[in-house]
């Protein structure tokens, strides 16, 4: 079972690179984004690092070099290469990278034959749960470079990814009370998930449906960038330094509003779910409405009656450890809780989440101005 896990996480990782021409492999359009080369390697890295290197009997690294190329924010593991300059490695090549990978499965296949020990199996499946997330960055960050190309290159034509619409509609009510927080199960977690804990929340009414493409040009039209009153004041700051003014993506043509897709370009269709927008402009839009963003804690109590997993969906949490957190020790412990500060977390999935890879007791943060991810808002009263 682990090992089947492994190899399809592994193939559909190469599966997403299929459409691409080799030039597309090597940009890095900006800092927090990374290139489909680097992140090929940067996962198999984690599964040479971190368990070939400690497990397998006898195993030589393929390149002493790539512990330093392809690291990424492992202080324990040693020096890095600086984030910005991964666009820059234009050596080893794509071809070495994928002899790469080659040559990590076939001694992880190795592994994942024999009898394994806990330890190993939860570290195993970590880097398979960390090559899903990199899978959606791995599209994410090919979109945002892409979208810099006047010309719009296709990715895939059946890949547009952003013409979802709500199926329901109405609010949920939830009744004031204590409920239990966090992941209780035997099943794949991360850290951050874990101390399950009550909370007490009040009443409140969720809406079922994301808001809408419509919705947001509405905003947009009712001067929403224009009016401060609508913003944090590092939003308002943030938006005026960098002309934001619609979701990432979006251009006016002739009076019609398009978007770039991994499709293409292609008209704003209105009653599709918006994404794309940060956290500023969630909770600006949930002012403009007289509403506002839920809590992690209100989103997860009312999931189980809510449709999601088009969109990751901005709560109105700062992303903080839950009662009981306690970070491991070594390089593993590097994974969540050092980034425990000046970020908002998300809830749910989006459409380029990999299969298997949510639940709805999932934390993902990110920092409040990006808007690279799919990333949506659900309002609440």
């Amino acid at each position: 079972m682990l090992l089947e896990q492994y190899l399809t996480t592994r193939a559909y990782t190469q599966t997403l690179c299929q459409p691409l021409q080799i030039e597309d492999y090597i940009p890095q359009a900006v800092e927090y984004t990374s290139p489909p080369k680097w992140s090929l390697a940067h996962v198999t890295w984690f599964f040479e690092t971190f368990i070939l290197q400690q497990y397998a009997e006898g195993y030589q690294a393929f390149d002493a070099d790539f512990n330093f190329l392809f690291n990424s924010y492992y202080q324990t593991v040693g020096e890095r290469c600086i984030r910005f300059r991964r666009g820059l490695i234009t050596r080893p090549t794509v071809a070495q990278i994928y002899a790469y990978r080659k040559h990590v499965d076939e001694h992880m296949q190795k592994i994942l034959t024999q009898p394994l020990c806990d330890d190993i199996r939860d570290l195993i499946m970590l880097g398979i749960n960390h090559e899903q997330q990199h899978q959606e960055l791995l599209l994410t960050d090919l979109k945002y470079t892409f979208s810099l190309n006047s010309t719009h290159p296709v990715y895939a034509p059946d890949f547009n990814l952003l013409s979802d619409r709500n199926t329901v509609q109405g609010w949920v009510s939830i009744g004031e009370g204590i409920y239990d927080i966090g992941h209780n199960s035997d099943a794949f977690c991360y850290d951050n998930e874990l101390g399950q804990h009550k909370v007490f929340v009040h009443d409140f009414q969720i809406c079922k449906a994301l808001v809408t493409n419509a919705d947001y040009i509405d905003f947009m039209n009712d001067e929403g960038y224009a009016n401060f009153n609508y913003w944090l004041d590092d939003g308002w700051h943030w938006m005026k330094e960098n002309n934001v003014q619609s979701p990432l993506y979006w251009e006016k043509t002739d009076g019609e509003w398009f978007h770039y897709t991994l499709a293409g370009l292609k008209p704003v269709v209105p009653d599709a779910m918006l994404a794309h927008v940060s956290y500023y402009e969630a909770h600006a839009f949930a002012r403009w409405k007289n509403m506002r963003l839920p809590t992690e804690f209100e989103w997860e109590v009312a999931s189980g009656q809510l449709d999601w997993g088009k969109r990751w969906e901005w709560t109105s949490s700062a992303y903080q450890p839950y009662p009981g957190f306690n970070i491991h020790a070594g390089a593993i412990g590097e994974y969540n809780g050092k980034f425990m500060v000046n970020q908002m977390v998300l809830r749910g999935a989006s459409v380029a989440t990999s299969k298997g890879h949510s639940r709805h007791t999932y934390r993902n943060f990110f920092h409040p101005h990006l808007q690279w991810q799919f990333s949506g808002i659900r309002l609440v009263k």
